[in-house]
């Protein structure tokens, strides 16, 4: 079953250039007709009080003990907090001692943050000392750990090990494109099933940096067998890229979801007034826009309405722009409000192209507008603003090519250069400007 399946996993890659959505809607139009199918992550525990003094000395210490870039110190802080370095610095030197580069440890810390609040005498080392145990070279240990972090999270040895192997074998096949014994050389059981299914998915394309996310995952994409397999032929009939991540996500959604729990979902989006054409054609674009739930989706239509957006047009929107749904109440406010109220596009604007909903507010939409601003108070662009799209869909040279380099007047040049790099300022500054 899995060969034919690869053939034809490997076939539909090439088909993606041509290939529509006609069979996917024929298939699932039916709703009725679909068949049943389908971490580690801890928060640091701190007190309301001093939560914010830990997140901040947890920056700090990222920043100077890693060198990492501000912003990333900040998005590691929200998953792991801490208040001295203590623990922290017997982490680091813990790996320093088995041989991680600096480079190294500040991508596993990155991938894996957790790991900072390890005991790094009592769980940590006796991990790296078992792997070493079982005949790993230093550059053995630091490349496998340093691509998968995560499992390092495993608890028993046993397990650890199983997974520290089929991580390396990967890796190591993947070198010298040996992907026929792998999909053969693991026998049945739990953690066999899952990961002759990773085998699977290896063989179809899908990427190491994919793959090992579902490898440590303790949800249920690549669990199970029968279910398995009819998920993953689903995805890949439907005409899936598996290079691509919405593969794995539409595996996600379809194999989590039962038959009832579909017909919701796609009953849910018929109320809201959409074709259940439409719905398929959405999940082939965002595949979790099906995994949302109700609530979720009733306060993402009650902001689009609330802005001053009708009806139709939301239904305009999410066809052109599937994710914008998932999108945070505060983010589609302050995005909206910011280029109808400051920068006076009309609201059909983004209905035209809501794909600005996914734009980065602080580095790409209000760096372009300011410079825009600026040339339409110097009468450059005329009284009209330009498309929506013309100014905030291309790429930075292709903006910066079309509304700055282009002026003879060598001082205007620099003056829109140093207006549009001036992101690093905070965005509130911006705002209130």
């Amino acid at each position: 079953m899995y060969t034919s399946l690869i053939l034809h996993g490997r076939r539909s890659i090439e088909l993606q250039k041509w290939r529509n959505l006609r069979f996917a809607v024929k298939l699932l139009e039916n709703a009725s007709s679909f068949p049943n199918s389908f971490s580690f992550t801890s928060v640091a525990d701190v007190s309301l009080r001093d939560g914010k003094q830990g997140k901040n000395f947890t920056v700090s210490y990222l920043v100077d003990s890693l060198g990492l870039a501000k912003k990333v110190a900040e998005s590691i802080s929200r998953k792991v907090s801490f208040e001295n370095k203590g623990n922290p610095d017997s982490v680091l030197s813990l790996l320093r001692s088995h041989g991680f580069t600096d480079t190294q440890i500040s991508s596993i810390i990155t991938d894996y943050p957790h790991l900072l609040i390890s005991d790094a005498e009592k769980s940590l080392g006796p991990k790296l000392q078992f792997l070493q145990s079982r005949g790993a070279s230093s550059s053995e240990l630091t490349q496998i750990v340093s691509t998968v972090p995560k499992i390092l999270g495993k608890r028993r040895d046993k397990t650890l090990s199983r997974y520290y192997d089929i991580v390396k074998e990967i890796v190591e096949a993947d070198k010298s494109s040996k992907h026929d014994k792998l999909c053969h050389s693991l026998p049945v059981g739990n953690l066999e099933n899952k990961m002759r299914n990773i085998m699977v998915l290896r063989e179809l394309g899908v990427p190491q940096r994919l793959l090992f996310s579902l490898l440590i995952s303790d949800r249920q994409p690549v669990c199970g067998k029968e279910k398995f397999e009819e998920s993953l032929k689903k995805v890949v009939e439907m005409g899936f890229d598996p290079t691509t991540a919405s593969f794995v996500g539409a595996l996600r959604v379809i194999q989590g979801f039962s038959d009832k729990t579909v017909v919701e979902k796609v009953n849910l989006y018929k109320r809201l007034g959409f074709a259940v054409g439409d719905v398929w054609a959405m999940f082939k674009k965002f595949p979790m826009f099906l995994g949302l739930s109700e609530k979720k989706i009733a306060n993402s239509i009650e902001t689009f309405v609330s802005l001053g957006f009708t009806r139709d047009e939301i239904v305009v929107m999410v066809n052109r722009f599937p994710s914008c749904i998932g999108c945070s109440a505060e983010s589609v406010k302050k995005k909206t409000e910011f280029l109808v109220k400051k920068m006076n596009w009309p609201l059909k604007a983004v209905v035209s192209f809501p794909h600005v909903i996914g734009y980065s507010l602080e580095k790409r939409t209000v760096p372009r507008c300011n410079v825009i601003k600026v040339l339409i108070s110097k009468g450059l662009l005329g009284n009209e603003l330009p498309s929506l799209s013309s100014a905030l869909s291309i790429t930075d040279p292709a903006f910066l090519n079309k509304y700055v380099m282009n002026h003879d007047d060598t001082q205007l040049v620099r003056e829109l250069i140093a207006i549009f790099t001036k992101f690093r300022v905070s965005l509130t500054d911006h705002l209130e400007q």
